[in-house]
């Protein structure tokens, strides 16, 4: 064998043991990996359904009203109907109550319009009355932004086609997310089967406990939610009527809607409330209604919050915060709505894989420790 000279050996470099490390840097290291490729994933997920959105919205939707209508299907089958005809009749109703909503709130508001438009300039002569050259800034604000939403007006009116295309996005997606609707509610009960046919049978039954979590954490919300929003709207439209409000009625269903965007749609819906009876009856009418939606609010967010959200949701109200900011920052409004039940669905899923009891077991252990 050749001899390898003193200069020409190769000398290895020892690598650092791993003890060099503290252990508090490599558990931040694993963790950091971790959370890197957590985001990475997600984001990549969210960025798909996004792109997706034309299937992914209505099944999110579909999925939504079938956690809150399940109990209805097993209701109707044990009084005799078999299970397709009890989900067609569910969906029926559905359709039913969706478009009375929707009838009434685009009639209210379509008619109280104008009246809204001429009180709001009423209000900015006063105010420029009232303040001087204060308020005359505001008044040429008003006008501006007057000037600019005719412009849009405008616009909107030119672009015909484009309205069309989306009215005919949102009625294929509408049918679409019936359809699931009436799938998922008759043959709900084939999902385990399924998903054991499907995945490798020891990973099955975790995938079926992830699956049912998330479904009861969104079906908690959607009830909670449905029933502070049916009081809401009860006792709201019942303020409007007494106060001679025109369109109570389409307005209750606008506070019915909103109650599905936590803290945003309460605004939003006691704001066109007020704006209504501002146009209507003036200035006195308007503070009475406030008055009306910030009692009916404040009962919301220290009792039935409390009782009824303790009983079917788990999140804090920073999550829910949170949820919904950046469900608007990725779609909009209708992020914001499908933003939070979400939410509640991956902890739930995050639950089981951290071997936490379900919802079910942790509200019913809940209840016993408040009555004991």
């Amino acid at each position: 064998m050749p001899d390898v000279s003193e200069s020409e050996a190769v000398v290895p470099v020892p690598e650092p043991p791993d003890h060099l490390l503290p252990p508090g840097v490599r558990r931040a290291a694993a963790w950091s990996a971790a959370v890197i490729l957590f985001i990475t994933v997600g984001a990549l997920l969210v960025l798909a359904a996004v792109e997706l959105r034309a299937a992914t919205v209505p099944l999110i939707i579909a999925l939504l009203a079938t956690a809150l209508l399940e109990p209805v299907v097993p209701w109707l089958v044990r009084r005799g109907l078999g299970r397709g005809a009890a989900a067609g009749l569910t969906c029926a109703v559905l359709v039913a109550a969706v478009a009375g909503v929707l009838y009434l709130l685009v009639n209210s508001l379509v008619h109280s319009a104008p009246q809204i438009a001429h009180a709001l300039t009423q209000a900015g002569d006063q105010l420029a009355a009232k303040l001087g050259p204060l308020g005359k800034s505001l008044q040429d604000t008003l006008k501006h932004t007057s000037n600019a939403g005719s412009s849009f007006a405008a616009q909107l009116a030119n672009g015909v086609v484009s309205g069309l295309g989306l009215a005919t996005q949102v009625v294929t997606g509408s049918i679409l997310a019936l359809a699931l609707v009436f799938f998922f509610l008759r043959d709900g009960d084939r999902t385990a089967d399924l998903v054991r046919s499907t995945v490798p049978a020891d990973r099955a039954d975790l995938v079926i406990r992830c699956g049912r979590q998330a479904f009861e954490a969104m079906a908690g919300f959607m009830r909670g939610t449905t029933l502070i929003a049916l009081i809401d709207a009860l006792f709201i439209t019942v303020g409007l009527l007494v106060l001679d409000v025109p369109g109570a009625a389409g307005l209750g269903a606008l506070v019915f809607m909103g109650a599905y965007i936590p803290f945003v749609g309460a605004f939003l819906s006691g704001t066109v409330a007020v704006l209504v009876a501002l146009a209507d009856g003036g200035l006195g009418k308007a503070l009475w209604t406030l008055g009306v939606v910030l009692a009916v609010q404040t009962v919301e967010g220290n009792i039935l919050q409390p009782v009824i959200q303790s009983r079917t949701v788990e999140l804090h109200p920073a999550t829910i915060m949170v949820a919904v900011v950046a469900g608007s920052g990725v779609a909009g409004i209708l992020g914001a709505l499908l933003a939070v039940p979400l939410c509640a669905a991956g902890l739930g899923i995050v639950d089981v894989l951290r071997g936490r009891p379900g919802r079910r077991a942790r509200l019913k252990a809940r209840a016993r420790n408040a009555t004991g």
